[in-house]
């Protein structure tokens, strides 16, 4: 019930009202003047009035308010209105009035909520409104500037073909960009009916990847993976799915957000790069083949002339043709891997005959550095032998091509926490921290003055940790620019 108060408020209450009110203002309900009677400090403060200027005179002329547009329900003069008509509290959650700068004199764009309570005389009409004001121009340019930047987002997303979603485990709240149902091969705007639904769509051999990317995400919270979705229309097309999961006590996920593209045709100029590299490489390998044929014949029928500058060309081309084979063989592989077609093929062997063995075939094109190994005794392993070998050979070259003649290289293997882990130093030019990752990025090369006219496509490292990590290892380097570095990768024991 409204409260009642006599046409003359007691000092009492008038104190209560204004002292203990943020931003109040009474106004006294002689429509259509609305004359105001009292304002605390606080309301003068806020919008830069004295008390002087604005008691006894009418509302309206102190805050002049504009009425023409007939769609309008916050002005004061209707709020006012339709407080003494129904007798009721009428709250305004947000409206516009600028006020003016003193120092300046200027008027500056400010927002307000405002609360109208009324109170009755002694003959039960309202006799007298209580104007509350609180000031909500920084909430407003807040919300406004969300606004205009989820519009800027959204606009951003339908230009680069980006869909966006947002999870909420705990709620099930399923948000999303009206482009991830295109995406997916439906209408645009489509209803997300379920998770699941989308599932079904992704090719069954995929789905491990979504798992294994889950999976990471818990350690790191960052996830990002590729994969194949069937359309409605049975086309299949690739997608890139990048985003963030939050977790909340023990790890248990609460949120997923990230986004969506359609990445089918950048998949398809790797398929067709990857296809014309497999070509070429294939189609290289039978005229080197004969080149390294002719060189061995020619050495065999040479060798009784004893001269000592035909073995020492002959043995140079020989060391090319080798070399422009294995960059052959790293192309092909390369193109294997990245079309799925690079098979394991596991076998039981014994991990140091396979290092011995590497270093055997190694000092026979080189005899500028040491390498020490001493481990003599059997570490047999499953895996693939030839692909693994691949691996040390590489670890073995780059020890040799990026460390001076004369200087040492040191290979160990170790058994630690059910992994064999294999490890490769070397004396040489090292490694900045910052190239310790990217050293096994596909086509990396490390920027270093001192090694600009060594040889190589930045294939070798790459191609190793993949071939490691299909092994379920792990690979990675530890390096001091200008001391050395050391090679590791690990396969399960």
């Amino acid at each position: 019930m409204p409260a009642e108060l006599s046409p003359v408020l007691p000092d009492e209450i008038f104190k209560i009202i204004f002292e203990k009110s943020p931003g109040s203002l009474l106004v006294k309900a002689d429509a259509p003047h609305f004359t105001i009677m009292a304002a605390n400090e606080a309301y003068l403060t806020i919008t830069n009035a004295t008390r002087e200027l604005i008691i006894g005179k009418s509302f309206f002329r102190v805050f002049p308010d504009d009425d023409d547009d007939p769609e309008d329900e916050t002005g004061a003069r209707k709020t006012f209105a339709k407080v003494i008509q129904t007798g009721q509290k009428i709250d305004i959650p947000s409206y516009r009035y600028d006020t003016r700068d003193p120092e300046t004199g200027d008027y500056r764009v400010r927002y307000w909520s405002c609360s109208n309570v009324p109170f009755n005389g002694p003959d039960g009409k309202v006799a007298y409104i209580l104007n509350t004001i609180a000031e909500i121009t920084g909430e407003v340019n807040a919300k406004e500037a969300a606004i205009e930047s989820e519009n800027r987002l959204r606009l951003a997303a339908e230009a680069t073909g980006f869909a966006t979603f947002d999870w909420d485990f705990k709620d099930e709240i399923r948000l999303c960009s009206p482009q991830l149902a295109e995406l997916f091969g439906h209408p645009a705007g489509s209803r997300l009916s379920s998770i699941e639904a989308f599932q079904k769509q992704v090719l069954p051999e995929d789905k491990q990847v979504i798992t294994s990317a889950f999976n990471e995400a818990l350690k790191t919270g960052i996830y990002a993976y590729d994969i194949r979705v069937i359309w409605p229309d049975s086309s299949i097309h690739w997608l890139s799915i990048k985003g963030k999961l939050v977790t909340g006590e023990r790890q248990k996920p609460v949120r997923m957000l990230g986004t969506v593209i359609d990445i089918s045709e950048v998949k398809r100029d790797e398929i067709r790069k990857n296809d014309f590299i497999a070509m070429a490489s294939h189609e290289l390998k039978t005229p080197l083949t004969s080149i390294k044929s002719y060189i061995q014949v020619l050495s065999k029928k040479l060798a009784a002339n004893n001269d000592a500058f035909v073995d020492n060309a002959l043995s140079k081309a020989n060391n090319q043709v080798n070399k422009m084979t294995d960059l052959i063989h790293g192309f092909l592989d390369l193109s294997k891997l990245e079309s799925g077609k690079l098979q394991l093929k596991p076998e039981l062997f014994d991990m140091n005959k396979l290092l011995g063995d590497s270093i055997a075939e190694l000092l026979l094109s080189t005899y500028s550095h040491t390498i020490i190994f001493n481990d003599s005794n059997i570490l047999n392993v499953t895996g693939d032998k030839e692909k693994l070998g691949q691996v040390i050979g590489n670890f073995l070259s780059n020890a040799v091509k990026y460390s001076a003649k004369g200087t040492k290289i040191m290979v160990n293997s170790t058994i630690t926490d059910g992994f064999v882990i294999v490890a490769v130093t070397d004396e040489g030019v090292g490694i900045k921290l910052k190239d310790h990752k990217k050293v096994f990025h596909r086509f990396y090369r490390v920027d270093n003055e001192k090694i600009k006219n060594v040889s190589g496509f930045g294939i070798g490292l790459y191609l190793s940790a993949e071939i490691v990590q299909s092994h379920k290892g792990k690979i990675w380097v530890e390096s001091t620019e200008g001391v050395g570095s050391t090679f590791y990768f690990s396969i399960p024991f």
